[in-house]
């Protein structure tokens, strides 16, 4: 191959196809009906309530919350297509190829809290990016128990394993480190959860991690791994799809089996002590709603993602060798979940 055909082979591959824009609105508005069907039938009590809205600069989208049901006490499922001239300081400090150009960006979120403390809060969030020559893939899944048991973390990843699998052998092992990078509390030295995957500005080239810290483990192991063979456009969306389509297979079965576990105050205390440390993730840390604010979103679908209820408790220790303790000594620690088995069931 010549030198100019390498270089024409990785431009094609850097360059979306002309329908772009209306296939992946069309891919996430499909996953939020998929995930909402699938949840209505698993909650059996309550549905969704659906807030569709338009956005002045332009664009919009459709908020769906379910309340008040047998099994979440309060979720949400959004879709939001939006685009305008401005690009948030968020994304030019990453991409300042980008200035000057308008932009276009879509993606479904969802955030979900169960009202059973054993039944673990989970978040989803897949996006696409367009600004003139720039575009990129984003997104994730992250499961946060309270009361966790490992064979419940250990399906979770195992599932979206397969689903990143059938596209690269190395998207689970950089973007499993990369969510357990993302998803850290620092003023507080620990993890939101359990992890699953998080990855962002995936446009087919170079390295797989793009994130803030080149030395951490996310982006030490990507380093090794090396500069991946240039994917394309369709390469990429074909990945967001089947994450997308891992969810309800790599949730629900945790749902249907933990449902009737009975609790109490102290359980639902815990709970509401934790759900506190999502709050202040999701308003210290979290892109998705600093990207939402800085281009004028709508607040309610941006803040959709904090609970109902919620507690704060001034230096709460849990009592030694507690269901309590455990969360903090071994579920909050990066786990290798994938590779766990109940024949070989210590967590390393």
């Amino acid at each position: 191959m010549t030198a100019f055909s390498t270089i024409d082979t990785i431009t094609t591959h850097s360059v979306p196809p002309a329908d772009s824009r209306s296939r992946v609105s069309q891919f996430m508005r499909h996953l939020q009906d998929q995930i909402c069907q699938a949840l209505e039938t698993t909650d059996g009590s309550s549905t969704f309530m659906e807030d569709s809205w338009v956005r002045p600069e332009g664009g919009g989208g459709r908020s769906r919350v379910i309340r008040e049901g047998a099994v979440f006490e309060q979720g949400g499922v959004n879709f939001s297509e939006v685009w305008g001239d401005h690009l948030p300081p968020s994304i030019l400090t990453q991409r300042p190829e980008a200035a000057g150009h308008r932009f276009y960006a879509t993606g479904t979120s969802m955030v979900l809290h169960p009202r059973n403390p054993y039944i673990p809060t989970v978040h989803l969030n897949y996006r696409y990016f367009e600004a003139g020559p720039v575009w990129w893939f984003g997104g994730g899944v992250d499961l946060t128990p309270y009361y966790p048991f490992a064979e419940d973390a250990a399906h979770f990843h195992k599932t979206i394993k397969s689903a990143c699998d059938a596209h690269h052998g190395e998207y689970y092992p950089t973007f499993k480190r990369w969510c357990d990078e993302y998803f850290y509390l620092r003023h507080r030295q620990e993890t939101r959860g359990v992890g699953g995957i998080f990855f962002d500005y995936q446009d087919g080239r170079g390295k797989l991690y793009r994130g803030a810290d080149a030395n951490g483990t996310a982006g030490v192991y990507s380093e090794g791994v090396g500069d991946l063979a240039p994917r394309t456009w369709e390469d990429l969306f074909s990945f967001i799809q089947s994450c997308g389509g891992a969810f309800v297979p790599a949730y629900v079965p945790i749902v249907e089996k933990r449902r009737g576990l009975e609790y109490g105050d102290r359980e639902r205390n815990f709970q509401l002590y934790r759900r506190g440390r999502y709050v202040e993730f999701n308003l210290v840390y979290d892109r998705g709603t600093i990207f939402g604010l800085q281009t004028n979103g709508r607040t309610e679908s941006i803040l959709m993602s904090l609970p109902p209820l919620v507690r704060w408790e001034y230096g709460y220790q849990p009592e030694p060798k507690s269901r309590e303790a455990e969360l903090y000594d071994t579920f909050l620690k990066p786990q290798d979940w994938a590779n766990w088995s109940e024949s070989n069931s210590e967590v390393k």
